[in-house]
């Protein structure tokens, strides 16, 4: 899913009305500012091969693009580069008075709607947004899953099932797994429910519900006759210390045991850390990159602050350092929030943790 991130915007202006407006924003927001080369000032850099040409390099690379000027030629220009909601930069656009701010493309999982809402803020315009779910106040199931930073299985069908649902004014109730309730202090009133009915499991089956949002880490979950749609939180860290040349089948095969012995969904992991030393082990890495998570590293000094917390192995410290590796990485990853027990098995060993 798409995030705007600031050092990736780029506007565009097409008159010299329109920089006094880009000069309002760029000097609070990080942007890269482009012009026809006739109004070429500082700051700005001129179109390459024209308007059409720079905004569709921008539209490829970009997460998101801000344009001053008019509706249509934008549609016009960005028309044959469209794919979808869920891959597609917010594109915004602003009329050369600064008087509106229009979420054009990519409302939700884009950003352009927090964008524009921002971006009308600094300038004193009115923020244009036509979502349906915005328009009729009530939240949406992909930004939803965006401001949890969780997962789904099916992304594209839930979004499109529950935010339907909502605008139809029909019954969606949303239920927390009671670990992330009772130990992570996962607060659902800390994101955007409006229009959702909180249910526990005692509940679910008398709430006369249309569906059901069901937020948990966990794989095997209880069985409601409402059609359901399971959020997986980011929140699984993985600390994990091996031996030099491991095969990644087996760190993989290990792995992936472990998480079913805890019954966590393998969509929960967010990031796995070792000891700096291993930053090029071949299977650690593999082991990433099938989840698609960052692989983070610690100094045997920074993984030394917590080590004593845990059994130390002489051969261990001999070897890298300091006497643990996955439990201190795992302990850093999580800030302290360890999950079921270290595995230790074919010269690997593997700590979970959890994000509060």
């Amino acid at each position: 899913m798409n995030t705007v991130r600031a050092e990736s915007v780029s506007l565009f202006t097409l008159t010299p009305g329109g920089q006094q407006v880009a000069n309002k924003l760029r000097a609070q927001l990080p942007m890269q500012c482009y012009c026809a080369e006739k109004y070429l000032q500082d700051g700005f850099k001129p179109f390459v091969n024209g308007f059409k040409n720079t905004l569709g390099q921008a539209f490829l690379r970009d997460s998101a693009i801000i344009v001053i000027g008019a509706c249509g030629i934008v549609v016009r220009s960005i028309a044959p580069l469209l794919q979808d909601k869920f891959s597609d930069p917010a594109v915004l656009v602003i009329d050369e008075k600064g008087e509106h701010v229009i979420s054009l493309l990519s409302g939700h999982v884009g950003g352009a709607n927090e964008l524009a809402r921002y971006l009308s803020h600094m300038i004193n315009a009115t923020a244009v947004i036509t979502t349906a779910t915005d328009v009729n106040k009530t939240c949406s199931f992909d930004l939803l899953a965006k401001q949890m930073c969780a997962e789904v299985e099916d992304f594209r069908l839930a979004t499109k099932t529950i935010n339907q649902l909502l605008v139809s004014n029909k019954r969606v109730g949303i239920i927390v797994d009671p670990f992330l309730a009772n130990q992570l202090e996962f607060d659902i009133h800390s994101f955007d429910i409006r229009g959702l009915i909180i249910v526990d499991d005692n509940s679910v089956e008398h709430s006369k519900l249309d569906a059901l949002i069901d937020v948990s880490m966990q794989t095997v979950r209880p069985t409601w006759s409402v059609p359901t749609f399971q959020l997986i939180p980011k929140r699984l860290v993985a600390g994990i210390g091996c031996r030099k040349g491991v095969e990644p089948e087996v760190l993989q095969s290990l792995f992936t045991s472990q998480l079913q012995a805890l019954n966590i969904n393998p969509k929960a992991l967010s990031i796995i850390g070792s000891i700096d030393v291993k930053r090029n082990e071949g299977a650690i890495v593999s082991l990433a990159k099938s989840y698609n998570v960052p692989f983070e590293v610690f100094s045997a000094d920074e993984l030394s602050q917590c080590a004593d917390r845990f059994p130390r192995s002489e051969f261990v410290e001999k070897t890298v350092g300091v006497g643990a590796v996955s439990q201190p990485a795992a302990w850093l990853l999580s800030n302290g929030t360890l999950l079921g027990e270290t595995i230790k098995q074919n010269g690997i060993t593997i700590t979970y943790g959890v994000l509060n």
